[in-house]
């Protein structure tokens, strides 16, 4: 192989690597819900990207903790319209200058879930359990120490304000993405416990003890889907009555073979308690909240952000109107759209 041949097929390789990422799992034994059950060991896994860098004084200055959606996984981050936007060369986040850690949430993929053989006598884990977890794989597991953003979509950006007033001194800065700081009510909460339902009330559910995905999940992925529609996104991708049908189909078959009832219900049921509404005062990271105005489970004529983010010391709230560049909820993971907002963000936090 020629020396330049040699140096492109180095760097090829380089590159693929660092998309693809470090994975690892953080282990921690006996671990207390707050539900009051425990269980032996308790596995997060996560991906990584970069490396951390550490002040004189031993504290971690770089490092970048994105939390995924409810179902998702930490990998998702890596795809070209995320990872591709933020996390190259010259861009906002390059690896080359931030550690990126994306943990798989617990009980979504490679971390412990009910589907990994506890089924519905998995510990009934709820956001607080989740936020601990990640916690402590970020402090004990990865031994990161500071954080210079917390970051979120979805569920993710729900856990970024749990975090945000459970470890006010954590993060430099916090950006929950397609969210709302108060309790899962209205249309958000309804759309849930159908979801919940229609696996609990399926004939063949079993108390969970199923040998083939139960026909309740079919309605429950059907859910799911309108949960993260836009109009406008679905009437471009399905002009037809046709094309309607053969996509909604496909996506409620491809579910079923790749998601787990018992996982789907415990990660709904996740969101129970989840309301830092009365807690808003006692974050003290600067906030950037972005929300999008197609997004059917945050729709903007509640008006619920904009009333509570005055309640937190140092925040800003954008609500990205709707364009052709938006996709209702699945905003969040579009940095092509609300990047500018981020930039800007992150020149105001305070030099270290």
């Amino acid at each position: 192989m020629r020396p330049i041949a040699l140096l492109l097929a180095f760097a090829t390789a380089a590159s693929a690597q660092a998309v693809r990422g470090v994975e690892g799992d953080y282990t921690t034994k006996n671990f207390k819900f707050v539900s009051g059950e425990s269980i032996p060991e308790l596995r997060i896994h996560y991906t990584t990207l970069g490396t951390p860098r550490r002040d004189a004084k031993g504290i971690v200055r770089n490092a970048v903790l994105i939390g995924h959606g409810t179902g998702g996984t930490g990998r998702a981050f890596l795809s070209p319209q995320f990872a591709g936007v933020l996390f190259g060369p010259g861009q906002l986040l390059d690896t080359a200058n931030y550690y990126i850690i994306l943990p798989d949430g617990l009980g979504h993929g490679g971390s412990s879930k009910p589907s990994n053989g506890l089924h519905a006598k998995f510990p009934h884990y709820d956001y607080d359990d989740m936020v601990r977890a990640e916690y402590l794989m970020v402090t004990e597991g990865l031994k990161v120490n500071h954080l210079r953003l917390i970051m979120g979509t979805s569920m993710g950006c729900m856990h970024a304000w749990v975090f945000g007033y459970t470890y006010p001194a954590l993060a430099d800065g916090l950006v929950p993405l397609a969210c709302l700081p108060t309790q899962l009510a209205g249309r958000n909460r309804m759309i849930r416990r159908m979801m919940m339902d229609d696996i609990l009330d399926s004939p063949d559910y079993n108390g969970g003890e199923y040998t083939a995905q139960p026909l309740g999940l079919r309605a429950a992925l059907g859910q799911l889907y309108i949960m993260s529609s836009a109009p406008l996104v679905q009437q471009k991708a399905a002009p037809t009555r046709d094309k309607a049908d053969t996509i909604i189909r496909a996506y409620i078959n491809a579910g079923m073979k790749t998601t787990d009832a018992n996982d789907m219900l415990y990660y709904f049921a996740a969101s129970r308690n989840y309301d830092p509404s009365s807690h808003l005062a006692a974050v003290t990271a600067p906030v950037l909240a972005i929300n999008s105005a197609d997004d059917f489970v945050n729709p903007p004529e509640l008006g619920i952000e904009e009333k509570l983010i005055t309640q937190v010391k140092n925040a800003k709230f954008v609500m990205i109107p709707i364009s052709d560049q938006t996709r209702g909820h699945g905003t969040h993971t579009l940095p092509a759209v609300w990047g500018n907002y981020l930039k800007d963000f992150m020149a105001t936090l305070p030099e270290r």
